[in-house]
């Protein structure tokens, strides 16, 4: 201890022993040091000039070590923070200020970095990981279920005594300035653990050198074979290649790959840089792990059956909050950037990855959330703010069970500007026990299609013995819950009669009244093979929209619906009604007018002037019922919001 581990302070500020052997400035009462000297003193032209501070303040020479009796434990326990170039400095040693630190800086211990709290808990934590090692090895374990658990706790228990108990005697045996000297040149380079080492310094570059190589080893190990099981599983489709080794089982593109990854980190050099990034890949592990493990046990997952019993979900869910707050206090850009990679992997996964046997967590989550939406919206009435075109789509197979018009789903996928739910519905005629697998060819054809149109919705085949029963059981029962259709959306005929059923015509009709029983919508496509796919674009072309008979605003919300795709954009919407020669159509065109400003609609208004003779007198009734409600609402003197709320709902009460 008198030899190594000594420091030279000169006022506060420690020395760099660079060439110093003597740490005072005079060796005798009439010699001065000239190492010394020289390094804060300039002779030029037989003058010599001198940094103040060096004159101003007297060189001490103080034991780095002083042991655990000194007391500076007490002088250690508060943070010192510094920034990078910061000169070090002994707080308990009083000094006099002066200039010229700048200018002599490069002759004291500066700090090579700066240090705060959240920088210094991203570079220790590396340090303290470690604990999924046992798991990773689980296949060479005799019983994993009883070793992982009762192994990896008792290791962390050991390792956490042996670090706290060295964070402790460290702060209580050696100044801080000399902690905060990260390469040691106030101690001539000496290893301060090497210090205290007996017989030799050695035993801890000795001890070091094997446990770094252990460590290594030990990921060189591990990872690898982790690698290989999840390329093996398919889980990341391009990850594949490094699911093959030798024929003994060893992961050789695997370990390739890891030291490569191991190389670069290497190639850094620097522990400081690499330390943060290091963090977020274990504290991202460790969050992941915990919050599969809440998951599952707040799904209550039946496969889930940890045998620990001493685990509750509070726990994985604490864990999971403390590793997302570390990952933000060591970095929030390496934390935000670790994040959003996370999240990229995962949605690829989600398409294009395999599906295991474990399944997926935030699968389970959806179907959990799922269940309780549908629970919540089962009971109540829609309100007339909420109401969208839910759809039914009945679609007809021909004899290669394919959809015999596409088109018809690119105009399902137009009109989904009302993010309402989708179901394409058909029905195969005969017994489901003959037809089974046209059934299953039939759906997984509409499913493609479906994928192929862009249609988000869900597929819906029933084999009956009648197509007309089929279609009857399909509007009264497709869907779930609240989440049931409101509009049935079928082709027109192609023929009223064909040569293999004179009653084929029928079936249409009985569709339209069941749709009308059921107090749904109905929307019928003629001409549908013309319409256009989700891929055609109009630079220009009107909508044209012939209000013939009033029947609301669901007229209006169709037009609407197909202005917001892409296809139809920049057509514009035009309203054609009726009257007769002697109405006043200049006023019905300014009611009709009116009556889209309130519904917050943009198109042009033509009124078509007809003989008596040519409009039926239901079509004229309806047709005019707007203006005669219209006049109604000036005559009980109703304010404007009244009005419009009178108005929204008319539209919406014949909807249906």
């Amino acid at each position: 201890m008198s030899i190594f581990g000594r420091m030279c302070l000169l006022g506060n500020r420690v020395l760099a022993k660079r060439n110093l052997e003597i740490c005072a400035k005079y060796i005798s009462n009439n010699t001065i040091n000239e190492a010394l000297w020289n390094k804060f003193c300039i002779t030029t032209n037989e003058s010599t000039t001198c940094d103040p501070y060096f004159m101003a303040n007297n060189i001490t020479e103080i034991q780095g070590i002083p042991g655990v009796a000194s007391g500076v434990l007490l002088d250690n326990l508060w943070s010192a923070y510094s920034q990078k170039g910061s000169i070090i400095e002994r707080n308990q040693t009083s000094s006099v200020a002066g200039e010229g630190q700048k200018t002599y800086s490069q002759h004291y211990v500066l700090t090579d970095i700066m240090t705060y709290f959240t920088m210094l808990v991203g570079i220790y934590f590396p340090s303290v990981t470690g604990i999924m090692a046992g798991s990773n090895r689980s296949g060479d374990l005799k019983d994993a279920q009883k070793s992982i658990p009762f192994g990896t706790i008792l290791a962390i228990a050991t390792t956490s005594f042996i670090y706290l108990s060295c964070v402790v005697l460290f702060g209580a045996c050696i100044e801080g300035a000399l902690l905060r000297d990260k390469f040691g040149e106030a101690v001539s380079g000496q290893l301060v653990i090497g210090t205290l080492a007996w017989p030799s310094p050695w035993v801890i570059v000795i001890g070091s050198f094997f446990s770094t190589c252990g460590a290594g080893l030990q990921s060189l190990t591990g990872a690898p074979r982790l690698l290989q099981a999840i390329a093996r599983d398919g889980i990341v489709p391009f990850l594949q290649v490094f699911g093959h080794g030798k024929a003994n089982g060893e992961p050789t593109w695997a370990l390739l790959l890891t030291a490569g990854i191991c190389e670069i980190g290497i190639l850094i050099a620097s522990l400081d840089s690499v330390a943060p990034i290091l963090s977020m890949f274990f504290l991202m592990c460790y969050m992941f792990v915990n919050l599969a493990c809440a998951l599952q046990t707040l799904l209550r997952t039946p496969n889930w059956r940890p045998r620990f019993k001493y685990y509750h979900w509070t726990l994985s869910f604490v864990g999971m909050s403390l590793c997302l707050a570390l990952m933000f206090i060591c970095s929030w850009y390496y934390a935000l950037v670790a994040m959003l990679i996370a999240g990229c992997i995962y949605k690829y996964i989600e398409y294009r990855g395999a599906e295991k046997e474990w399944g997926d967590g935030i699968r389970g989550l959806s179907l959990n959330a799922a269940r309780y939406a549908l629970l919540r919206v089962e009971h109540g009435a829609t309100h007339t703010k909420n109401w969208r075109p839910q759809i039914l789509v009945l679609v007809n197979l021909d004899s290669e069970q394919n959809v015999k018009h596409p088109r018809l789903l690119s105009l399902t996928t137009q009109l989904k500007a009302g993010k309402g739910l989708t179901i394409v519905g058909s029905v195969l005629q005969g017994t489901f026990l003959d037809k089974h697998v046209e059934a299953q060819k039939g759906e997984e054809n509409i499913k493609a299609l479906m994928t192929t149109e862009k249609t988000k919705g869900f597929c819906q085949l029933v084999v009956s013995p009648s197509v007309r029963d089929g279609i009857s059981h399909l509007i009264q029962s497709a869907g779930l819950g609240a989440m049931k259709h409101n509009t049935v959306l079928m082709a027109w005929p192609h023929s009223w009669k064909q040569p293999t059923d004179p009653y084929s015509w029928k079936t249409f009709v009985d569709t339209v009244r069941d749709a009308t029983s059921a107090q749904q919508a109905l929307l019928v496509a003629k001409n549908i093979d013309s319409f256009p796919t989700s891929q055609e674009r109009f630079a220009d072309g009107n909508i044209d929209i012939w209000w013939i008979v009033h029947d609301g605003g669901m007229l209006m919300l169709l037009p609407f619906l197909l202005r917001q795709h892409k296809v139809w954009r920049k057509c514009r919407m035009r309203i054609f009604t009726v009257a007769q020669m002697d109405d006043n159509s200049i006023q019905m065109k300014k009611d009709l007018q009116m009556f889209l400003y309130h519904l917050r609609l943009d198109a042009e208004v033509e009124v078509v002037e007809m003989f008596e003779n040519d409009i039926s007198a239901f079509t004229y009734e309806k047709t005019l019922m707007m203006e005669q409600r219209s006049q109604m609402l000036k005559q009980m003197q109703l304010s404007k919001n009244e009005r419009e709320r009178e108005v929204s709902c008319c539209n919406l009460h014949f909807c249906f």
